[in-house]
């Protein structure tokens, strides 16, 4: 066994195998990978081995599309077969709601190129003629899906990789990882050591043991998942062809043909159970878990009434096998928190599916630093400590049982929370608030008036005229908002702003006092981060970004300061509390708390001071992520029950009222201000994202600068636009196609219904032709074409007067 490689991969399922092919589709052939068994052992054996195209999630449609192209050739250029069964799938809606999704899952579908229909109970019937439909109202037909086998496609994958030059090296448990002073990685595994630059813990359900072994927590659970295959059946062997795979809503089920029989694979939706919660024996490979069918009884019972042929079934074998899963149901894809090159490749509840896609994309950050698809909602770092214990095992154990259920927009399910909670949380409650959870925190996204929980819908409802009301509280008169959630940092140091220069693109405040909102950039140009900068003094800076990026964020301080630089990076965000109070009236609520002097000349906006508000230290940042007059108050977290109410008190004759993100989204729309995953990410730069003004050329040194620059010269191939949407019940939420005519031409990022200007507003990349103001196309919202029209300014106080009010 070699003693020394590039990289070193942890495991031999898919995953693992799927990445070490596709490292070296990218150039990187000194690649080694240590599987402790055969491949494929642990969970990729035992595997159903489904391929589907419809899920509703823009960049894992992606994923999934890659592997299917793929499976599909992939003997073609290994000569190993992977046994594939191109018959298609179709998923079948039952209810309204089901049906608004499947329009917008296949305008997602039909954007990224993977064919769909919606078809009725006829043409389902005529497809699959087995299926009893009763209470079916549609089926999404997707004609590439398949299945194939999990091993001869794991076994061509390694053939592959091979073939570019990767080392397998099978029966060889790793024992060990450790980091060496200069910052490289050594394996210890039963065979001997090998030194490598990069290390990836693909280990699939053994991914949290190897993960301790360098002190990472992977908030990852095993469940028990089981598939009945069922002896010959008339009615399968006088089919004339194989029948499209069944997802099934109803019993919570999957059915496909297995040579003359079928597979029934049900997802509990109550009384699943994990596996492994205190380890697991690392001898355990090629095995399996004893069948518990009693958990699985209602799911048969509707799987026999969709399928009468199974209810007289015999039953050949059950598989009872462990498969991960994560609190959200998307893989850990990316790199751990606080360490550098040790990268996650596990996680993957759908692995076969998802294999292959999630090695090209990983392969393509660890070799070029970012990657085509938007990795935010795959990175490891998206979690954090908080994200274990009853909240990981609640939140997973209920992510597998909803595994076929319908996902509603804005909607947070209760398992697992809450987590972190801020100390004016019950007082939000008691007020009506109706809370969602980012990154653990609790936030109030409205205030139900009568404590009505919110109605989920793809439409407009009961939430809508509440969140018309927060909003004109706030463009009246004044309101206030916890942002506490916001990931906080205090960089301090002598080359602090030579550091922070370099790593921005936009130049820091020179005056003690300024803010400046500023980006991040890859090598390559893509938008990494997002931050508001304030300079507090000469080496003392306060940065503030997205909740989620916590810990992305921390990384990519930490890791880009040089030897020797004078720089130290403080995470603070559980140190402070944010109240946002914001309004054509918070001037005059702020004055009742603090002798500071607060009118423009001394406080104007894009400035930070700090202050006194009655006895609380308060770092005050006149900024306003809603256009209008305001302060972030940023204070010591213990004392934020005393600020909200004296800050409720003073704005009482004013007609102060919370407020809460929905009503923010709105705002920021009305407002076009641009945000972090959505409409700035890693796949485009800030020339096709219209940031061209947060970018300062004049700087002759800032990392993605030279990117940037050839970028600006360049021809774009697609451009953000601001529009507005003719709509009535039903707004865009972002991922619709646009259409010029029949051609897709673009897609939404996010959007909302302006309710100061009358006006449902988005976002959308479209090809640059469509780019000038007035131009016109449609938007697929919910299975119908609405026109759109580009709008040259932000709909809502283009001059930013009321900012500066």
């Amino acid at each position: 066994m070699k003693s020394q490689a590039h990289v070193v991969i942890i495991g031999g399922g898919i995953m693992g195998v799927g990445l070490a092919y596709h490292l070296t589709k990218e150039g990187w052939s000194d690649v080694v990978l240590v599987e402790k068994g055969e491949l494929t052992s642990g969970s990729t054996w035992h595997a159903a081995g489904l391929i589907p195209h419809f899920i509703g999630n823009l960049n894992m449609a992606k994923v999934h599309l890659h592997g299917t192209e793929l499976y599909k050739v992939l003997e073609e250029e290994t000569g190993q077969a992977t046994g594939w069964h191109g018959c298609g799938s179709i998923r079948l809606a039952s209810s309204p709601d089901e049906v608004d999704w499947f329009h917008q899952v296949k305008g997602m579908l039909d954007y990224v190129g993977a064919e769909c229909h919606l078809i009725g109970p006829n043409e389902i019937n005529s497809l699959h003629p087995l299926l009893d439909l009763e209470g079916v109202i549609l089926g999404a037909y997707t004609p590439g899906d398949g299945h194939t086998d999990p091993a001869s496609t794991t076994n061509s994958l390694a053939i592959g990789a091979r073939n570019g030059g990767a080392t397998i090296v099978r029966h060889n448990r790793v024992l060990d990882v450790k980091q060496r002073p200069g910052g490289e990685w050594e394996v210890f595994t039963e065979q001997g050591n090998i030194v490598a630059e990069h290390v990836v813990n693909a280990a699939g359900s053994f991914g949290e043991q190897v993960a301790a072994m360098v002190g990472v927590d992977v908030p990852v659970v095993n469940m028990v998942h089981q598939y009945l295959v069922t002896e010959n059946l008339r009615e399968v062997e006088e089919l004339d062809r194989e029948p499209p795979v069944i997802r099934d809503p109803r019993a919570s089920c999957y059915y496909r043909q297995e040579q003359q029989g079928l597979v029934i694979g049900p997802y509990e939706t109550a009384d699943a159970q994990a596996w492994g919660l205190d380890g697991i024996d690392w001898s355990f490979d090629m095995e399996l878990l004893p069948p518990e069918l009693d958990r699985l009884s209602t799911s048969l019972e509707f799987a026999m009434q969709r399928i009468p042929a199974f209810a007289d079934a015999g039953i050949k074998r059950v598989v009872s096998g462990p498969i991960t899963h994560t609190p959200d149901g998307n893989f850990l894809l990316g790199p751990a928190a606080g360490l550098v090159n040790y990268w996650m490749c596990c996680g993957a509840s759908i692995g076969i599916t998802q294999g292959a896609g999630a090695g090209k994309y990983l392969a393509q950050w660890m070799v070029h630093g970012q990657t085509e698809i938007n990795m935010a909602g795959f990175d490891p770092r998206r979690y954090g400590k908080w994200a274990l214990g009853k909240y990981l095992l609640d939140k997973s154990i209920d992510e597998y049982q909803q595994m076929y259920q319908l996902p509603y927009p804005g909607e947070h399910r209760e398992a697992g929370r809450p987590v972190k909670k801020t100390p004016i949380y019950d007082k939000l409650a008691a007020n009506g608030a109706q809370f969602g959870d980012v990154f653990g925190w609790e936030r109030a996204k409205w205030f139900s008036p009568g404590g009505e929980s919110e109605q989920h819908s793809f439409r407009r409802t009961n939430w809508f005229d509440v969140v018309a009301k927060e909003c004109a509280t706030v463009r009246e008169r004044v309101g206030l908002l916890d942002l506490t959630s916001f990931a906080k940092y205090d960089v301090v140091g002598r080359d602090a702003e030579a550091y922070l220069n370099r790593l921005n693109a936009n130049r820091i405040p020179r005056r003690d006092g300024g803010i400046v909102l500023s980006h991040m950039l890859t090598e390559l140009g893509g938008i990494e981060c997002e931050a508001t900068i304030t300079r507090l003094g000469t080496d003392r800076f306060y940065i503030l970004s997205a909740a989620v990026a916590e810990l992305h964020d921390l990384d990519w301080l930490q890791q880009h300061i040089d030897d020797g630089e004078d720089v130290t990076i403080e995470n603070v965000t559980h140190d402070y509390g944010v109240l946002v109070l914001t309004g054509p009236r918070s001037r005059d609520v702020l004055a009742k708390l603090t002798s500071e002097d607060l009118g423009n000349k001394n406080f104007p906006w894009l400035r930070g001071k700090e202050i006194d508000l009655s006895g609380i230290p308060t770092r005050a940042l006149r900024i306003s992520y809603v256009g209008e007059l305001g302060w972030e108050l940023h204070h010591p977290i213990a004392e934020m029950e005393k600020l909200y109410e004296m800050l409720m008190a003073a704005g009482e004759e004013y007609g102060i009222a919370n407020f809460g993100t929905y009503a923010v989204n709105a705002m920021r729309m009305e407002k076009a201000y641009k945000a972090w995953g959505a409409e700035l990410t890693t796949e485009i730069t800030m020339i096709e994202a219209d940031m061209h003004r947060f970018v300062d050329f004049e700087k002759t040194t800032f990392i993605g600068r030279d990117a940037t620059l050839a970028r600006k010269e360049q021809s774009l191939d697609t451009k953000l636009v601001y529009v507005s949407v003719d709509t009535d019940d039903a707004d865009p939420m972002g991922n619709e196609p646009v259409y010029d005519g029949d051609r897709i031409i673009g897609i939404t990022t996010g959007g909302a219904y302006g309710f100061s200007v009358g006006k449902s507003l988005a976002f959308a990349y479209v090809e640059p032709a469509y780019a000038s103001p007035g131009s016109e196309f449609e938007i697929r919202i919910i299975g119908d074409n609405r026109r759109a029209t580009v709008l040259a300014e932000p709909a809502y106080d283009p001059g930013n007067q009321r900012l500066r009010s």
